[in-house]
């Protein structure tokens, strides 16, 4: 998959990718605000495995965030199951050399509205620690809207955490029973 963006093209990773992968994600302030199974310290190791396990996967559901084809991130979802088949949990990171530039904004708009058509899907789900505003106003500014906070939702550094809940639904889906 190849999506291009005004400034930024969304696409499959490489296996080269993982050189450039490995020091924007061995960084404190960007593992800090996702999951630990994302590793911490991160290697050039830790690179090429995620990297073989996102290719091997069918369909793909990560993708690199590339700026002048080299990544600066990445961004994709995790389909759900069952009742909730039709939605997704969506979830992206940005190497922080790139925040503040309007990046994460431009890839949620663009990978959102994409996803929706290609995993047919109609809602897309975001979970923000409360400690992270920036990332919040992103999602905003994709056309994410604050469902709920959830107190006492995860577990970081040891600490029991709020988030936030942010969804999209795909445009032209009203509530209730049309969905």
């Amino acid at each position: 998959m190849e999506l291009q963006l005004p400034r930024l093209t969304i696409r499959s990773w490489r296996v080269d990718d993982a050189e450039s992968l490995a020091p924007l994600a061995n960084n404190y302030s960007v593992w800090r605000n996702l999951r630990d199974r994302f590793p911490h310290p991160y290697t050039a190791d830790d690179a090429r495995a995620y990297i073989e396990r996102t290719l091997a996967r069918t369909p793909q559901l990560h993708y690199a965030i590339a700026l002048e084809d080299a990544p600066i991130g990445s961004i994709g979802v995790i389909p759900g199951e069952d009742i909730y088949r039709k939605a997704a949990e969506f979830g992206y990171w940005l190497g922080e050399p790139y925040w503040g530039r309007g990046f994460a904004s431009e890839a949620i708009v663009g990978f959102s509205d994409w996803a929706f058509g290609a995993f047919d899907l109609v809602r897309l789900n975001a979970l923000v620690f409360t400690w992270n505003p920036a990332s919040a106003r992103a999602l905003e500014k994709g056309g994410f809207v604050l469902e709920a906070t959830s107190r006492c939702a995860a577990i970081k550094e040891g600490k029991t955490v709020d988030e936030w809940l942010y969804a999209k639904v795909r445009a032209g889906i009203s509530t209730g029973d049309a969905c």
